[in-house]
């Protein structure tokens, strides 16, 4: 994602700096060069580091903990009213999950280059996504079964359903 002109702030580098010495704490603690932070009205909520090979989990992406962690920390499921925080520009999985949490903006610091230098090429990822399943190194294909939208029709019978 190119960067889009924005109005910075003295917040913004205050927190872009904090995302950047989280990073650099957790590579010095074994971790991945990557850190994240929430913040919303001027206070930090949650902050997230790169997990991945510590939890051997590869969604545990530092913007990723970072809203686990603010959502945990508001009770809500979304960060409406929030910034999220990168020491890096985020990969697909990030930028979506910064999306679907509806934060109010995202700022990074380091771009997709950066990272790639870093031996941390997303680049597969961003281009993937624009191409045809069909053509993806790992298949994903539809196969319908009897009651496959039966969730969906239950989702939308309930009237108490709180919508995201």
């Amino acid at each position: 994602m190119p960067p889009t002109p924005a109005a910075t702030s003295a917040d913004d580098e205050r927190w872009l700096a904090r995302a950047v010495a989280l990073a650099l704490a957790n590579v010095a603690d074994g971790g991945g060069p990557f850190g994240a932070v929430v913040v919303r009205d001027g206070a930090e909520v949650a902050t997230g580091t790169n997990r991945v090979t510590r939890d051997l989990d590869p969604t545990a992406h530092a913007e990723v903990v970072a809203i686990r962690g603010a959502c945990r920390a508001l009770g809500t499921f979304s960060l409406a009213g929030c910034t999220v925080y990168s020491s890096c520009e985020p990969c697909p999985l990030c930028l979506a999950a910064t999306l679907w949490s509806r934060a109010d903006r995202l700022v990074y610091a380091a771009d997709r280059h950066d990272a790639a230098r870093a031996g941390f090429d997303d680049r597969r990822f961003h281009e993937l996504l624009g191409t045809d399943p069909a053509t993806w190194p790992t298949p994903v294909h539809r196969h319908e079964i009897p009651g496959a939208t039966a969730p969906m029709d239950a989702w939308l019978a309930r009237t108490d359903r709180v919508e995201y």
